[in-house]
């Protein structure tokens, strides 16, 4: 079960193309400057189950990239990783943003393993509002990373994504 501050169907800001963006609701890290703090208390979302989700993400048929937002996704990452399954057996592209770097992840709980392995992309690290800048694509602070997941997987270290969709290059 997940629990969820909301559904986004056609975001152009969570990623490159049309997508959806899945807001999970609860986040330990609490950044200051954070675009989503209403999303920072645990379990006062919308409860659904990933097959629920899917449904809804089908309401948009030309929508075929995911993005797990916050809240902090890895915070419920069994639940994740179940919809992140169901998404990638459909053909979907899924990013993920967390507070949370890489490294941490890879050393964190096997739930957090089992949601890396279905996502694609990966925005990791804390907002730093110091470090804030609205000249990036697809990340709030210069700090964070986009990330080629099973690049960085295969590598056992982060692997930074080159393609151009995600580096703004349209």
């Amino acid at each position: 079960m997940l629990d969820l501050a909301g559904i986004l169907g056609d975001s152009i800001v969570d990623g490159p193309g049309l997508r959806t963006t899945i807001f999970c609701q609860g986040c330990p890290h609490h950044c200051p400057g954070c675009q989503n703090p209403e999303t920072w208390e645990f379990g006062v979302g919308r409860k659904m189950d990933p097959e629920e989700v899917l449904t809804a993400i089908h309401a948009n048929p030309l929508s075929r990239g995911v993005t797990f937002s916050g809240g902090e996704p890895f915070a419920q990452a069994a639940g994740f990783a179940a919809l992140g399954r169901l998404l990638k057996a459909e053909g979907y592209e899924i990013a993920a943003y967390s507070g949370y770097t890489f490294e941490e992840l890879l050393a964190g709980t096997p739930a957090q393993r089992e949601l890396l392995e279905t996502i694609d992309i990966l925005i990791d690290g804390p907002y730093l509002a110091a470090q804030r800048s609205l000249e990036l694509n697809f990340r709030g602070s210069a700090n964070q990373r986009v990330l080629n997941v099973p690049a960085s997987l295969e590598a056992g270290q982060a692997v930074e994504e080159m393609s151009g969709r995600w580096r703004g290059e349209y």
